[in-house]
């Protein structure tokens, strides 16, 4: 008795509590967890800097791999989580726990995919981007690790969407923790060999990785059957269910498309950039890493408003919609001018964490201080995104999203690239992110005034 009593308060409290302290109380463990994810994210490259620009440079033009990886497992989160949460909001407790047993093995699927993508297309994938030799080795042997052994990853981000949706943010900051401390630990260990651990350079930084979201992946699995009761994992359950699968990929489809785009434009604009110097991929890569430490307390807010938006609007409370938009709005802007100052202030001391040459910090403190503009309306586009997740209209993040970053971003940096000016090729993404902001200003006013109309028929 008392077990369900915590059991219905855990999910209802998203429903009952007052909004701001919600909000807050959800994403800050979440924000902190993800800020130590982004931080041995940048101290991987850190590490790596240090073997040489050429391992920086190939591990970067890996990256649009390692981002569709994360955009398919995350992207089926995010599907996993509204439908979780908005079941709960309705009190559909059991068709809930097969929302998580049907989304456990899409993700399984999702792996496999990229496993023989990893072993059949690396050094095609390598070759495609540069010629050159070092490059090319290093990022061919870096590219197989990550998707080979990258089932930790898919299982970790699932898994750890089970929890949020529940509202128990606490247990992803502790698995996202435990797997950053040892990817921090051995990165050096592996890459330059440290005491009894061999010297394996690129790939000791890839196989810290994997480490690292294998034991992450293991503590949320802990963590969901001893603590998650809202809903409940079996084995047997996870198979196909038709209706199942289009309700998640109906939510998830939009936001796996609006995050790999993401990865078609880095490809796209590391191929600009080759054209000028090998050093400008290396800076591109830093800015990255960097630009996911100031986006992480934004992305931490976003996953928290998920499930109380979803779950609010599974209940038809609009004025809690609302409420959670506003605040989200106001601690994103609040996060990204912090961000943007810092990106103004300090680009050098930011490339010297990657063993900056002078000629990459003549390329890099003009690119940081240029493309960090994006910064200034970030916050509201990304809170945004989250509402539409949370309501079923993700098509709206994959619209804004496809002509931020494919239909204004590259067009703009070739042609700016046509001027022979490398500078002037960085405006490419402020230019792109004000025309995303303006659609999703207009997106958002038309999604608030049919929010009564499409809560009556859920």
């Amino acid at each position: 008795m008392e077990k369900s009593k915590v059991q219905k308060q855990s999910a209802e409290k998203m429903g009952t509590m007052e909004v701001h302290p919600l909000l807050l109380s959800m994403a800050i463990p979440l924000i902190i967890s993800m800020l130590v994810q982004a931080l041995y994210n940048i101290v991987d490259s850190i590490f790596v800097a240090r073997i040489s620009e050429d391992a920086l440079s190939a591990v970067s033009l890996v990256f649009p791999i390692q981002n569709a990886m994360i955009a398919v497992a995350s992207g089926t989160g995010v599907g996993i989580n509204a439908l979780i949460s908005r079941r709960l909001g309705q009190k559909r407790r059991e068709e809930a726990s097969q929302t998580a047993n049907v989304g456990v093995f899409l993700i399984v699927c999702s792996y496999f995919v990229f496993m023989i993508l990893g072993l059949t297309c690396s050094g095609a994938f390598m070759r495609v981007q540069t010629e050159i030799p070092t490059i090319v080795a290093y990022g061919t042997v870096y590219m197989k690790i990550v998707t080979v052994l990258g089932f930790g990853l898919f299982g970790q981000l699932t898994l750890e969407r089970l929890l949020q949706s529940t509202g128990r943010t606490i247990f992803p900051m502790m698995t996202q923790l435990m797997g950053a401390v040892l990817n921090i630990i051995f990165d050096p260990l592996l890459i330059f060999g440290i005491g009894p651990f061999p010297k394996l350079g690129v790939a000791g930084a890839a196989f810290a990785t994997v480490l690292g979201q294998w034991v992450a992946m293991i503590l949320a699995i802990i963590f969901n059957y001893k603590y998650n009761h809202d809903i409940r994992l079996d084995v047997r359950e996870m198979r196909p269910r038709g209706t199942l699968i289009k309700e998640i990929y109906k939510i998830s489809i939009p936001s796996m498309l609006m995050m790999s785009i993401g990865s078609v434009m880095t490809f796209g604009i590391n191929k600009i950039l080759l054209g000028f110097t090998s050093t400008a991929i290396a800076v591109f890569g830093a800015y990255f890493k960097i630009q996911s430490v100031v986006f992480m307390p934004l992305f931490g807010m976003n996953n928290a408003m998920i499930p109380i938006v979803g779950y609010n609007f599974g209940a038809g409370r609009k004025d809690r919609i609302r409420k959670a938009y506003k605040i989200g709005c106001m601690y994103g802007c609040i996060f990204m001018w912090i961000g943007f100052a810092i990106m103004q202030i300090l680009p050098a001391q930011l490339l010297g964490f990657f063993n900056a040459s002078e000629n990459m910090l003549e390329i890099g403190i003009p690119a940081f201080r240029i493309i960090s503009i994006i910064f200034l309306v970030a916050g509201i586009s990304v809170i945004s995104g989250a509402v539409f997740q949370a309501t079923g209209k993700s098509m709206y993040s994959l619209i804004v999203s496809f002509i931020r970053q494919l239909v204004v971003t590259l067009p703009a940096a070739y042609l700016l690239s046509l001027t022979g000016k490398l500078n002037y090729v960085w405006f490419c993404l402020p230019i792109a992110d004000v025309f995303g902001f303006t659609v999703t200003v207009i997106l958002m006013v038309r999604l608030m005034r049919r929010l009564d109309n499409m809560m009556q028929h859920i």
